[in-house]
């Protein structure tokens, strides 16, 4: 594919992945599109981690390692944000047109980046995009639930017009639910694409990567209450969640660290516009008794 047009950063932070970088690095260098530069920034791994993306680096001179001085834990949410922009602050490259917020965890087909471009290139006011999470299980692949309109967490793919329009990533939890909603009242399309060549595998369960998964599902409902979600948005989403892993308390928990949130007065996203239009998003899905899988929310 002609490059001229689709030059891509990628910029993933990354901490004590030793289990999967090579995974992720396999399915980058097998891309038929390369990125102009992939940015990995350590976080403070204590593993192999910078070794394997350090021998990585010496090969392919589009990717480099940047290690973060360590904060001492992980801290998923906003100690993400952190460490991207940590990277996106080291760009080399200064001629690009997409920019990409990518985890380690995860592997994709050698058409990713081809396939997803092309989506772009038919459609101008398609501001950010993925594909489709899948799990293995039992030696199956499983589709994470993942909502239409909205762009999978693991991967985030944005034209780089539609990032400098909605301001970039705001450094608190649940930034990525709230880019979507920026992107949206920025006038910008964003959706996650079913299609052969873009679904991808996601290593593990969907917040599972901080202590456990109760305590990412709760995680969850305190970034929801951040974002400024309805009450009655949340008993819906809380609902859904039900009926996947973990069973019954997933979709609970997430109803608690919301609730929890709010008795505990936890600072929220003080935007009044986007809490105004957040909100008629929501009821308008509510009113028009939209089936459960449209209501969308994201991991922290």
């Amino acid at each position: 594919m002609n490059n001229s047009g689709n030059r891509i950063v990628i910029i993933s932070p990354v901490r004590d992945e030793e289990e999967f970088i090579g995974g992720i690095i396999k399915s980058m260098i097998s891309q038929t599109v390369i990125p102009v530069e992939w940015v990995i920034v350590d976080d403070g791994s204590t593993d192999r981690t910078p070794e394997i993306i350090k021998k990585a680096a010496q090969e392919h001179d589009w990717i480099h390692l940047e290690q973060k001085p360590n904060r001492g834990d992980r801290a998923v949410g906003p100690g993400v944000v952190e460490a991207f922009y940590y990277g996106y602050e080291r760009i080399k490259i200064d001629e690009y047109d997409f920019i990409c917020k990518m985890d380690a965890d995860i592997e994709f087909g050698e058409k990713y980046f081809e396939t997803l471009l092309s989506f772009f290139a038919k459609d101008p006011y398609l501001g950010a995009a993925s594909g489709k999470p899948f799990l293995e299980e039992e030696g199956k692949l499983i589709e994470e639930r993942t909502n239409d309109e909205m762009v999978a967490g693991q991967i985030n793919f944005y034209r780089r017009q539609c990032f400098e329009d909605m301001g970039g990533f705001v450094r608190e939890v649940h930034w990525d639910g709230i880019a979507f909603h920026r992107c949206r009242m920025e006038g910008w399309r964003t959706m996650s694409i079913r299609h052969p060549d873009l679904n991808f595998i996601h290593k593990r369960l969907m917040g599972s990567s901080h202590k456990n998964i109760l305590y990412g599902r709760m995680r969850w409902g305190k970034g929801q209450y951040f974002m400024g979600t309805h009450p009655l948005y949340i008993f819906a989403i809380g609902v859904y969640r039900l009926f996947e892993r973990p069973f019954v308390l997933g979709g609970l928990f997430i109803v608690i660290g919301y609730f929890k949130a709010m008795l505990e007065s936890m600072p929220r996203y003080e935007n009044m516009p986007f809490r105004k239009s957040l909100h008629a998003w929501q009821f308008e899905r509510l009113k028009l008794g939209k089936r459960l899988e449209t209501i969308p929310e994201s991991e922290p």
